[in-house]
């Protein structure tokens, strides 16, 4: 009896032949525990641990190309571009082009403040290794209120209806005493009183930049971000001041002591400024989370048609058409980003997938530059 064959149409569908890929294209492969320590050893090296994400998939790739990007934006220099024709004699001078570097934008949304991102954030301030920072109010209060008093940590299921009764209030997991609310009254509304007194008497046009940055020099904590970023001189911009609880205190602040204005126009022309005259720089942003910070950061940037490298980090899908959603290809049919950038969005929660990027990039390039002054001495 003859042998029944598969019908051809079958194998031909199931069986189809492969185009040969580019040789330059790499295969999926992991982190292999045993292979550190030889047969049979677990010894984890956490430097190739990090290096596999890029060829692990998935969101991993992505935050190993997001790792890739950020260090593209650390070692860019001038001197790595050729010089233009309408240069000046200073930035064609060699010395001059190897010292200047890129301009990094860093936007976030204030329950990453409410988070343990806070230390992140605040060792990117100590080490001046951004150049702008733009957050919601929310960012802001909350860095001066975790001076005062801490937040706790809770469960994402815990009662709205018990907490209220309580005096807690809920972000995610985690829970913020009304107390602490309180203590940042007491704190900010005499803050506000001196502002509005050099208001009066010495002209001072506030804006929401000035303030936050007096806010951090009041401050005067070590474990606050604007705190370092007042002592570095990073502005800190924050478009929409009034939304939260530092606005609640500017409302009480207008009934006890009427006639504080804080102008809103003078820091859209000096964030824009930011980023029209970053040049010869680069720009690089990093965004985590969407909203206002992803906005403003990316308007900015549209002023010079472009930032040149990019990173978001955020949750966020496209399909309702949100800003926050929005992948890097959006913005470059917007001028926010330049065609030519290899920008990278990883869909992840950013307190996993920040600290990992900031320990892969800025922390080994402070490492990289505190052995080199020790090698100089």
């Amino acid at each position: 009896m003859e042998e029944e064959q598969a019908p051809q149409c079958a194998r031909d569908n199931v069986l189809r032949r492969s185009e040969v890929p580019d040789k330059s294209t790499p295969s999926v492969r992991g982190y292999t525990f045993e292979a550190a320590g030889g047969a049979g050893s677990v010894e984890v090296d956490y430097e190739q641990l990090m290096a596999r994400m890029l060829t692990t998939g998935f969101q991993a790739t992505a935050l190993g190309r997001a790792i890739d990007e950020v260090n593209r934006m650390l070692a860019w220099r001038l001197s790595d571009d050729p010089p233009k024709e309408d240069d000046t004699e200073e930035q064609r001078d060699p010395a001059f082009r190897a010292s200047v570097r890129c301009k990094i934008f860093l936007g976030f949304t204030s329950n990453l403040m409410s988070s343990g991102i806070r230390e992140t954030l605040c060792f990117l301030a100590k080490h001046r290794l951004v150049d702008v920072i733009v957050t919601t109010a929310g960012g802001i209060e909350e860095d001066i209120i975790k001076c005062l008093a801490p937040t706790l940590l809770g469960d994402f299921a815990l009662p709205g209806k018990d907490l209220r009764a309580k005096g807690l209030n809920r972000i995610g997991n985690l829970l913020v005493p009304n107390n602490n609310y309180c203590q940042f009254e007491d704190w900010v509304l005499p803050v506000l009183d001196r502002c509005l007194d050099e208001q009066k008497t010495q002209g001072v046009v506030w804006t929401p930049s000035k303030l936050i940055d007096r806010l951090g020099e009041t401050i005067n904590n070590e474990e606050s971000v604007l705190y370092w970023a007042h002592k570095n001189g990073i502005p800190v911009f924050c478009p929409a001041i009034t939304d939260g609880s530092l606005g609640d205190m500017l409302y009480f602040h207008s009934f006890k002591s009427p006639g504080l204005l804080v102008d809103l126009v003078q820091d859209v022309r000096r964030m824009d400024n930011e980023a029209v005259h970053a040049a010869p720089r680069r720009t690089g942003v990093i965004i985590l989370g969407g909203g206002l910070p992803k906005h403003h950061i990316c308007n900015a940037n549209m002023m010079r048609n472009g930032a040149d490298y990019a990173v978001y980090i955020n949750t966020a899908n496209e399909f309702d058409g949100s800003d926050s959603g929005a992948r890097p290809d959006e913005a470059v049919s917007w001028g926010k980003i330049r065609v030519e950038a290899s920008a990278v969005k990883v869909h992840c929660d950013a307190t996993i997938a920040f600290p990992l990027l900031v320990a892969e990039t800025f922390a080994r390039h402070v490492q990289r530059e505190q052995a080199k002054q020790k090698q100089e001495k």
